[in-house]
C-alpha cells in the first residue's frame, strides 16, 4: 500500500476496541516516526509520554471534556514540547549532533549564538508557539506510522492543558502538553464515523499554484 492509500485508510476514531492492544514492537515503530520526524535546527524541542496506566488514562478523561477514547485506547501517545528555549538546551543539542558526527565541539557555534539571539529575548509564550509547532510534525508522522501498521489513532487537542500537565508532572520535566494520540484498534460496530465517507475539499481548490 502507497502511503496515500493508507491516508485514504484512516479516519479519526471515535470507539476503540477494549479487548485489543497494540502490540509493543509496533507501538516502538510509531513512537520512533515521531523521533524521526524532522524538527526546526534539528532540535527535537518535543518528547512522547507513552501512558498505558489505565488509572492514569481515566484520570485524562476528566480534563479531556469526557472523551473516552483516551481510556478505552490501547495506548495513549501524549506529545510535549519544551516550555522555553534556554542556552543549555541549544548547547547540548548541538553538542550531541557534534558527538554523533564525529565532529569538534563549538564547530557550529556561530550558528548556535545566532539561534540563542534569536530565541532567548523572545517570551516563554512566544518560544512555546514555536516549539509546539515542532510537535504537530512528529505527531503527522506517528499518524502517518500507524496508518501503515493498519492501527488507528486520533489526534486531539481538546483537552485543558494545565490540569494534564500536573497529572503527569510535565513542568518539572520544562515541558508542557501539546497533542494527545489515543491508539489502538476501532470498534467498526459501535463507532459511528467508521463507516462515513471521508470528506476533504478537491485538489484543485486545495492547491494553489503560482507559475
Amino acid at each position: 500500500m502507497s502511503l496515500i492509500d493508507t491516508l485514504q485508510w484512516r479516519y479519526a476514531t471515535k470507539k476503540y476496541d477494549t479487548t485489543k492492544k497494540v502490540d509493543e514492537a509496533d507501538v516502538q515503530k510509531i513512537v520512533e516516526a515521531a523521533r524521526l520526524a524532522p524538527t526546526s535546527s534539528g532540535l527535537q524541542q518535543f518528547r512522547v509520554l507513552v501512558i498505558t496506566n489505565q488509572e492514569i488514562k481515566e484520570k485524562l478523561v476528566d480534563v479531556s471534556f469526557g472523551q473516552e477514547i483516551v481510556k478505552d485506547c490501547s495506548h495513549l501517545l501524549v506529545f510535549a514540547s519544551w516550555d522555553k528555549y534556554t542556552e543549555e538546551r541549544i548547547d547540548s543539542a548541538f553538542d550531541f549532533a557534534t558527538d554523533v558526527r564525529e565532529l569538534p565541539r563549538g564547530r557550529f557555534n556561530s550558528y548556535t549564538d545566532k539561534l540563542k539571539s534569536i530565541y532567548l529575548p523572545q517570551s516563554q509564550e512566544e518560544n512555546f508557539i514555536h516549539t509546539a509547532k515542532q510537535a504537530y510534525i512528529g505527531m503527522a508522522m506517528s499518524i502517518a506510522q500507524a496508518a501503515e501498521l493498519k492501527i488507528d489513532a486520533t489526534p486531539m487537542e481538546g483537552f485543558e492543558n494545565d490540569k494534564l500537565d500536573e497529572i503527569l508532572g510535565l513542568k518539572i520535566k520544562g515541558l508542557s502538553s501539546v497533542l494527545m494520540l489515543p491508539i489502538g484498534y476501532r470498534d467498526e460496530g459501535n463507532d459511528w464515523n467508521a463507516s462515513l465517507n471521508k470528506v476533504r475539499i478537491p485538489t484543485e481548490e486545495f492547491v494553489l499554484e503560482i507559475k
